[in-house]
C-alpha cells in the first residue's frame, strides 16, 4: 500500500510530533519550561497572532527543543523573522566585503611629506621628550599605601540567624474572603493544617484547581518544596501536570495520584 504523501511541515508541526513521539503531554511540557499550556498550544497549532511577538515566539520554539532534546535549526527557519532581522543580515553580509581603496593621485607638497615615517617619526620623539620635561616631578612620585581597615565580626546571633534554614513556603487559597472579625484571625493562622486540598511540589509542577461552581481557585506553577493548601465549594477539581512530583492529601488523609493519572496528569474531583 502506497503511503499519502504528508503536507509542507510546519513549525508547529515538527514540535508537536516530536513532543508526542516522546509520550510527553503538552501540560507536563509547559510545567517543565514554566508557561502555561494554551502559549504552547498556540505555537503547536502555529498560531503566532496570539503569543506576544515573533521574538518571543521564536525564544519559546528554542526553549521546547532544548527541553525536548532536539535540533532548533529546522524549527527556527521555519519560524518567521521579526522585523529588521533581513536588514542586519544584509549589513553582515556587508560588512564581510574586503574593502577596496580607489585608486587616485597622491597629494602633493606638504601633505606628502607628512605622510612619510622618515618626517613625523622625529616629530613625534620630540614631542614625547617636550611633554616629559614640562610634567612636575610629582607625578613620578609613587603613591602612598592606604591604611588598613580594622573589620569588627558580626554578633555570633547575627551568624546564626543567617545561616539558621527558611521554613518551607505554605499557602491557603480559599473561594471566598473570611469574614473580618476577631475571631476570623485564629482560624486564618490555622488554614494551612486545617486546609480541605493540600499538595507538596518536590519538583515544579503545574496545578489548576476549581471549586463546585467552577471559579478557579489556583492555577500556576508550584516549585519544589512549596507547599499550598486549597479550601473550597465541593466538589473541588484539580488537574495536576507532572504528578509524580506532587503528594496530596484531602481532609487530611493522603491521596493515591496513580489510578488517576495518564500520561503524567492527575485529574482529580474531591467530595
Amino acid at each position: 500500500m502506497t503511503e499519502a504523501v504528508a503536507g509542507p511541515a510546519t513549525a508547529g508541526a515538527l514540535l508537536r510530533a516530536a513532543r508526542e513521539r516522546q509520550g510527553l503531554h503538552i501540560a507536563a511540557l509547559a510545567a517543565s519550561i514554566k508557561v502555561t499550556p494554551r502559549k504552547l498550544e498556540a505555537l503547536e497549532a502555529d498560531r503566532y497572532d496570539e503569543l506576544p511577538d515573533l521574538a518571543f515566539t521564536r525564544a519559546l520554539a528554542q526553549s521546547v527543543c532544548r527541553a525536548l532534546k532536539i535540533d532548533a535549526e529546522p524549527v527556527l527557519a521555519l519560524l518567521p523573522k521579526p522585523a529588521g532581522v533581513g536588514r542586519l543580515e544584509q549589513v553582515a553580509s556587508g560588512l564581510k566585503t574586503p574593502f577596496h581603496e580607489r585608486p587616485g593621485r597622491e597629494s602633493q607638497g606638504g601633505a606628502s611629506l607628512l605622510g612619510r615615517p622618515a618626517v613625523w617619526a622625529p616629530l613625534l620623539v620630540l614631542l614625547a621628550a617636550l611633554v616629559l620635561y614640562l610634567l612636575p616631578t610629582s607625578v613620578f612620585d609613587p603613591a602612598p599605601e592606604p591604611a588598613p581597615v580594622a573589620v569588627t565580626p558580626p554578633p555570633a546571633a547575627d551568624v546564626a540567624s543567617a545561616t539558621a534554614p527558611a521554613a518551607p513556603v505554605v499557602e491557603t487559597v480559599h473561594s471566598a474572603p473570611a469574614e473580618d472579625d476577631g475571631a476570623s484571625e485564629p482560624a486564618r493562622d490555622a488554614a494551612p493544617a486545617a486546609a480541605l486540598l493540600t499538595l507538596r511540589a518536590s519538583e515544579p509542577s503545574w496545578v489548576e484547581v476549581r471549586d463546585a461552581q467552577g471559579a478557579v481557585l489556583l492555577s500556576r506553577t508550584l516549585q519544589a518544596g512549596e507547599t499550598v493548601g486549597v479550601d473550597g465549594a465541593l466538589p473541588l477539581r484539580a488537574t495536576i501536570g507532572n504528578a509524580l512530583g506532587v503528594s496530596a492529601a484531602f481532609r487530611g488523609e493522603p491521596l493515591d495520584l496513580a489510578p488517576r493519572t495518564r500520561d503524567n496528569i492527575a485529574r482529580l474531583e474531591l467530595n
